[in-house]
């Protein structure tokens, strides 16, 4: 009856469920590990967000890799300003995914050592190569508030740092680059400034970061899981399918066996 299973037909689509069946649990793993990392990145950013600031130079110093767990904490400094090593990101979206850059300023503090501090966003009319005019930032003492963030990298932002580009303009965020510059010693990472707001409204301020979404990820983890479900299923039914139309076939077969023969007159 089940003889038909070793047909060359039935032996590949009874491999490909096997093979199926265990990729797409895997798969639906995946996403599940995927919806936790992206609950526990919320979870940080929401305690980061939520902590109390404290001194710049309580979390970070001179060299100093910004960590996960530091990332978005809410930070104070004060200083002055240093615009003559003032500089811009290049090719960087607002919150309306206009194409700009961002504004980074020195700050140098009373110790003497220096926080970048990325001032937010501006948009870019004209070449890209070009360095737009800056808005001005206050002049004098300032006191700072915004969220630490660790230097930017090729590997974890994506972005190639393009060599050759105009004075005054860079492709990636580097406390370690603007440290070589200055020749004075620069905080690890950086600070996205959160107040005080400038007064015209440029710079854009960055907006902080979503807390919030978690994506569709538990969805698709029990959709393949689903999937996974349904392929011994539709297997079972596609035998039992066989095992109708054989059976339907030998009747139809064994009607006409039993048929009497017409006689000619």
């Amino acid at each position: 009856m089940y003889r038909f299973l070793l047909s060359r037909q039935w032996v590949i689509l009874t491999l490909l469920a096997l093979v199926l069946i265990p990729v797409m649990i895997e798969l639906g793993f995946w996403q599940f590990h995927r919806h936790e990392s992206r609950v526990a990145r919320n979870e940080r950013i929401a305690t980061s967000i939520e902590a109390a600031p404290v001194p710049a130079e309580e979390l970070t110093s001179p060299g100093h890799k910004v960590s996960e767990r530091e990332r978005y904490r809410q930070v104070t400094a004060t200083g002055r300003y240093d615009t003559e090593h003032e500089v811009v990101v290049r090719r960087r979206t607002n919150a309306d995914d206009r194409v700009g850059v961002h504004v980074v300023t020195p700050l140098v503090l009373d110790s003497g050592k220096v926080l970048l501090v990325n001032r937010g966003w501006i948009e870019a009319n004209g070449p890209q190569n070009k360095v737009p005019p800056i808005p001005a930032p206050p002049r004098g003492e300032v006191n700072v508030t915004g969220r630490l963030m660790p230097d930017e990298t090729t590997s974890t932002s994506g972005i190639k740092d393009l060599k050759g580009l105009p004075d005054g303009m860079v492709m990636l965020i580097g406390s370690a680059q603007m440290a070589t510059t200055l020749g004075d010693p620069v905080l690890g990472g950086f600070v996205q400034l959160a107040s005080p707001a400038p007064a015209n409204g440029t710079p854009e301020l960055l907006p902080a970061p979503d807390s919030s979404g978690i994506g569709a990820h538990m969805a698709y983890a029990v959709q393949w899981w689903l999937f996974t479900a349904a392929v011994p299923v539709g297997w079972v039914i596609l035998v039992r399918r066989e095992l109708r139309d054989q059976a339907a076939a030998k009747a139809a077969a064994t009607s006409s066996e039993d048929a009497p023969a017409t006689v000619p007159v």
